[in-house]
């Protein structure tokens, strides 16, 4: 998949690409890249997860994470569910069409695994992210806060 105005393209990550999965993934999570790499390179290795990379030239740009669910899914009917578990554009690729691409190859996926139902979320105050779902064709599920107390 590729996009030539933008000259990027969308690649499936395998576990050489698990270094550049962390660097990427750090600057959206609260965690090292090394240790994100490390857990990337587990996750590659796995049936039920997939993870995809926009790449301009010889850089990662953006990448997005999706895995397959077999609990239960806010909203969902049936199991599996693909999920998005996370999605990362760098500034400067932003608004070119790069997550939605990164998104329609996470589906595809999904869809290649067995589900017919695609789901993902975020937080409340992330209303970048909540734009792009929306625009993306997602219909919100549900609204909740969470809560923990020390025993």
């Amino acid at each position: 998949m590729s996009n030539q105005q933008n000259n990027w393209k969308i690649i499936r990550a395998e576990k050489k690409d698990a270094r550049s999965l962390g660097v990427l993934a750090a600057k959206m999570w609260d965690h090292p890249a090394a240790e994100l790499a490390a857990e990337f390179e587990e996750l590659l290795s796995q049936r039920e997860a997939a993870c995809f990379l926009c790449r301009s030239g010889d850089k990662d740009v953006g990448f997005a994470q999706c895995q397959l669910r077999h609990d239960y899914v806010e909203g969902t009917e049936g199991s599996p569910v693909g999920y998005l578990e996370g999605v990362y554009i760098e500034p400067e690729y932003r608004l070119q069409g790069c997550a939605r691409a990164l998104l329609a190859a996470c589906e595809k996926w999904a869809k290649e695994m067995g589900c017919r139902e695609f789901a993902s979320d975020c937080e409340l105050e992330n209303r970048e992210s909540l734009t792009f779902h929306l625009h993306a064709g997602f219909a919100e599920a549900n609204r909740i806060i969470c809560f923990v107390k020390a025993l």
